[in-house]
């Protein structure tokens, strides 16, 4: 994203009258304004977007060093056949008789633990304590905490909330907010620049130049590089305001009125005849009771549960998990059943889910991924493309690099500001600012257009809106005390 100065003209006393000057175009109107909020944001935010890109880096990087750091938890050596998830359910609550199971993770490759999550007193609230079993021997394998629907184990869960908040909770979000708030005005003001060059060669827009260091090949590479990794970049904010504290409400509330809501499967018990209604018979546990009769009069009787295997049987005779072996159960709370549902990310995707009558484990509800509106399917792409789980392997390598490259921006974009300082006068001086006024170049019929879009995205992205008026503002005071230094030096004089 390049960070530039506009080029100053020189006189020549000597030479004859020019012709008069051509009217300014939009461009040339527009480039000083833009290059003067791409300067300040870039100078300014920069410092965010670096803890933001350097946290994000060990963050794509944690996915394969967990598998490292904990492969004695969750890899064991591949046996013949694999004992019935009940009992490697009861080896988990043995070892653990304080713990609640609220969900179960069965092994999905061969040579995989199964997972079985508990709430424990002393695990913090929104974790849960992750126990491991080996899935053929019912053998514990450790128990480490876990954390949201990836299953983020201490490392990434660690690097997760540092990137997100500072590890410094509701206040440190406002960080990470800003930042991103910020992060695609940067990226899309770059591009204007970068590409408003008017360069005669593509080449030159797309590949850095060679030659000596020198201001020119940094803001080159910064240019080339940010030409690349912009829509990425554009991408990451986006998906990283959905959950942000003010702006991700205000686009829960445009998703919500589009119609765009993430759907979730019902497993509320309520008063519905066993089996479930509609659903009543599909995955062949729908009708009648199971288990040898878990009814009495047509009551559900406390305590009877079909049990957990007969609920996993029922939903991969529905088809969940049958392609990839991704799925978690959710087990049955007050009023509520089994919702058993793939968890398969990579595309194509897998997120079907079923609730089952925990009495006679007849299906209740079910939702396929197919079923869901399109926006909350590309919202659900987003979020999982910025958090890494969306293709995998591929998708953490492409986050790593995009941060790698927006590290790089940064440290070009500091290096260009560096290497404008006025050395002759001070020797620490820091790089010239570009100067103001930029908006008074700008034709009405522009600047009113963009005064009233910048309001509009300032009330949806409040953080952008606050830091900017606050930008102005010092802005403006420096501009005061500046002036009125000049008006006290020219009295004196």
């Amino acid at each position: 994203m390049a960070i530039d100065d506009p080029v100053q003209g020189t006189r020549n006393p000597g030479a004859a009258p020019s012709e008069p000057k051509a009217a300014p175009t939009t461009w040339s109107a527009l480039r000083p304004l833009f290059l003067r909020l791409h300067f300040y944001a870039g100078l300014l935010i920069a410092p965010l977007l670096l803890i933001a890109a350097a946290s994000g880096l060990l963050y794509a990087l944690s996915f394969q060093a967990e598998k490292i750091v904990y492969s004695h938890e969750l890899e064991v050596p591949v046996g013949d056949r694999s004992v019935p998830l009940s009992a490697q359910v009861a080896a988990a609550k043995k070892a653990h008789p304080e713990g609640k199971v609220t969900a179960v993770w069965p092994s999905a490759v061969d040579g995989a633990t199964t997972r079985v999550l508990m709430t424990t007193p002393e695990v913090e609230e929104g974790k849960s304590l992750a126990v491991f079993v080996n899935p053929y021997t019912a053998e514990v394998r450790g128990e480490l905490t876990s954390f949201g629907s990836s299953g983020a184990l201490p490392l990434r869960t660690w690097l997760d909330e540092f990137h997100r908040d500072l590890r410094l909770g509701d206040l440190g979000r406002n960080y990470s907010e800003l930042a991103a708030s910020w992060l695609w005005v940067v990226a899309l003001g770059g591009l204007l620049l970068w590409i408003g060059r008017r360069r005669t060669a593509k080449r030159t827009l797309l590949i850095p130049e060679r030659g000596p260091k020198s201001r020119r090949r940094t803001l080159s590479w910064h240019g080339s590089v940010g030409l690349w990794a912009v829509t990425g970049l554009v991408l990451l904010s986006a998906t990283g305001l959905t959950w942000s504290r003010y702006a991700g409400e205000n686009i829960g509330k445009v998703q919500d009125q589009l119609g765009g809501a993430t759907p979730t499967v019902s497993a509320t018990l309520g008063d519905a005849p066993a089996g479930g209604g509609e659903h009543a018979g599909h995955g062949g546990g729908g009708t009648g009771t199971a288990q040898g009769g878990m009814e009495h009069d047509g009551q559900r009787m406390p305590g009877m549960d079909v049990g957990i295997d007969a609920a996993l049987d029922t939903a991969r005779a529905a088809g969940i998990g049958e392609k990839t072996g991704r799925i978690s159960i959710v087990l049955p709370g007050e009023g509520r059943g089994y919702v058993v549902k793939e968890t398969d990310t990579h595309f194509p995707v897998h997120l079907d889910s079923v609730a089952l009558d925990p009495v006679n484990g007849g299906i209740i509800d079910e939702l396929r991924f197919d079923d869901y509106p399109v926006l909350a399917k590309l919202t659900r792409f987003g979020i999982d493309a910025h958090t890494g789980v969306f293709l995998g392997l591929v998708n953490q390598l492409a986050l790593a690099a995009l941060a790698l490259a927006l590290i790089l921006l940064i440290v070009w974009g500091y290096r260009m500001w560096w290497l404008r300082r006025p050395t002759k006068e001070r020797g620490l001086a820091v790089g010239r600012p570009v100067p103001r006024g930029a908006w008074r170049k700008v034709p009405v019929y522009w600047l009113l257009p963009l005064g009233a879009l910048t309001a509009l995205v300032g009330w949806f992205v409040p953080m952008l809106g606050i830091s900017l008026l606050v930008f102005l503002a010092v802005d403006l005071t420096l501009g005061a005390v500046a002036r009125l230094r000049a008006g006290r030096e020219t009295a004196a004089s």
